[in-house]
């Protein structure tokens, strides 16, 4: 792992940061640049621009580690809320939530109340995603997940290509015909449950891109999604696709908000299924620094601002 990377994933978990972070109009400038603002009128606004060029949304309300039964309740009813929104408006968008946010730290039942009832909500035809969090959440967030899949088949589940466990994860969860959104991770682990280099964390990545769309035309996996900005990637997932004859609108690539925007419409042009996750709300900090982990390409774009002025 990269010393910027480290750094900032550090960073990321950092309260005294986190607090200070919105008081600086740079920071604040750059953190436009990955979310369309702050309130759900904002990301629902860049869901109907999104669709206009053939692009899908899925929107995730940024916030965890929930440590009150009513805050967790409040979260669960605002995606209710955004379900009924999305759907009086007719868009075609998605909904990613995070169980911490829904209470998991309190109660595991808890948090599946919560999960069953924002599923309930959903168009039997839409995805409601769950994010994978920090490694520790696995196998709890697995449980959570299956005890949904078994009563709603629209329920997908986030994979992280960095830990070693995934692939016998994905082997696991196959048998049940789950979602699955495979991307790399973006939190901060130890050599002793992810790979620590980034050549292997995408030799994993391809690997389990590959057994991953193979289920999906097996009808073993409903819906694979890969959720990567590494254009490399993304074109060797296409070559394997085109080599077993798996269409392209059968092949779904998703990005973050502001990103890698010229690769998203070329994907949707070229007949691939392109989404886009939109995030919005005023718990941004921790989200934002690891999105420049994931790319530290994005902390020079950054500085780049506090230079301009």
């Amino acid at each position: 792992m990269s010393v910027v990377r480290t750094a900032l994933l550090a960073a990321s978990q950092n309260v005294w940061l986190r607090e200070r972070a919105a008081n600086y109009k740079f920071v604040r400038q750059s953190v436009a640049r990955f979310m369309p603002g702050e309130r759900l009128e904002d990301a629902l606004g860049a869901a109907a621009a999104l669709r206009r060029k053939k692009i899908a949304a899925v929107l995730t309300h940024l916030g965890e580690n929930v440590a009150d039964r009513a805050e967790a309740q409040q979260v669960a009813e605002h995606y209710v809320e955004v379900l009924k929104r999305i759907q009086a408006q007719g868009l075609e968008t998605e909904i990613s939530v995070k169980l911490t946010q829904l209470g998991l730290d309190l109660s595991e039942e808890l948090c599946f109340e919560h999960v069953r009832t924002i599923i309930g909500h959903e168009r039997a035809e839409r995805t409601v995603w769950i994010d994978m969090e920090a490694s520790n959440y696995v196998d709890a967030t697995l449980g959570i997940y299956r005890r949904a899949l078994r009563i709603f088949p629209n329920v997908g589940i986030c994979l992280q290509a960095y830990l070693y466990r995934t692939e016998k994860d994905v082997e696991d969860l196959l048998g049940m015909r789950p979602a699955v959104r495979l991307v790399k991770g973006a939190y901060r682990e130890g050599a002793e449950v992810a790979f620590p280099k980034k050549a292997d964390v995408d030799a994993n990545y391809f690997e389990l891109a590959k057994k991953l769309l193979a289920a999906q035309a097996e009808g073993r996996c409903v819906r694979a999604a890969f959720a990567t900005h590494d254009v490399a990637l993304i074109g060797r997932i296409g070559e394997f696709a085109a080599q077993r004859g798996i269409t392209k609108s059968a092949v779904e690539v998703q990005m973050l908000y502001g990103i890698q925007r010229a690769e998203q419409e070329r994907l949707a042009r070229e007949g691939y299924r392109s989404g886009v996750l939109v995030a919005y709300g005023s718990y941004w900090y921790p989200w934002f620094v690891r999105r420049l982990a994931e790319r530290p390409a994005n902390l020079w774009f950054m500085l780049r601002n506090v230079f301009a002025g």
